[in-house]
Formats: structure tokens, sequence, C-alpha cells
């Protein structure tokens, strides 16, 4: 079973920046795929940026390409480092784990990809413009 517990949100303004942590327990060093999700008010959850565990490879919906990076510190915490921040960016965010294999991860964000097995509470980031 892993667990997820996410922190660093926060109110910023448009332009700034913002770095969110996942503490991860109960993962073992296997094959899985990591991301970061959110979810603005009425609307549906959108993948943000994902991480295959064996070999590092990231992946980035268009909207955060060049401005957010996913990284993974030992499989212990997983980051989202926000620069450049829009009001649209505003929104809950959510750290997500599941087992994958590199192909299956390589989906992230795709439509029809499986939904993750392992989910955080949750960490709400405020963009004011």
């Amino acid at each position: 079973q892993v667990e997820l517990v996410e922190s660093g949100g926060g109110s910023v303004q448009t332009g700034g920046s913002l770095t969110l942590s996942c503490a991860i327990s109960g993962y073992r060093g296997n094959s899985y795929c990591m991301g970061w999700f959110r979810q603005a008010p009425g609307k549906e959850r959108e993948a943000v940026a994902g991480i295959y565990t064996l070999d590092g490879s990231t992946y980035y919906t268009h909207d955060v390409k060049g401005r957010f990076t996913v990284s993974l510190d030992n499989g212990k915490t997983l980051y989202l480092q926000m620069r450049s921040l829009k009001p649209e960016d505003t929104a809950m965010y959510y750290c997500a784990a599941d087992p994958s294999s590199l192909a299956s991860c390589a989906s992230f964000g795709l439509a029809g990809r499986a939904p993750f097995d392992y989910w955080g509470q949750g960490t709400q980031v405020t963009v004011s413009s």
C-alpha cells in the first residue's frame, strides 16, 4: 500500500513560483508511474506531469510544458516545481502513484489511460492576477 501526502501549496501572484512536495511511503522501488494532477472548481481533474520511477522519464501536458518540472528523490518524495504561474493554474493539486510499465507511463495524461491507484489528499494552489 502506497501512501501519499502533499504539501507546499499556497497563494502567489502571476509570474510567481511554488514547489509542491509529495511524501511517499510504502513504495518498494518497483516499476511505477508517479505524477501530479489538478482540479479547478467546476472542472474535471486533469493530468499535469508524470515520471517513470525506474529511469526518470518525464511527461508533461501542453499547458505546463516548459514551466513545470517533476522530479523524484530516491522514491521518497515527489516534487513539482512550478514557475511563471498563471491564474489558470489555480487548482487543487494531487499527487498519485500507479504500478506501471514505461509504455503505460508514457501515455500519462492521454485519454484512455487507466486511473492511478493511489492518491494524496491534495494541496491548494491559488494564483492571483
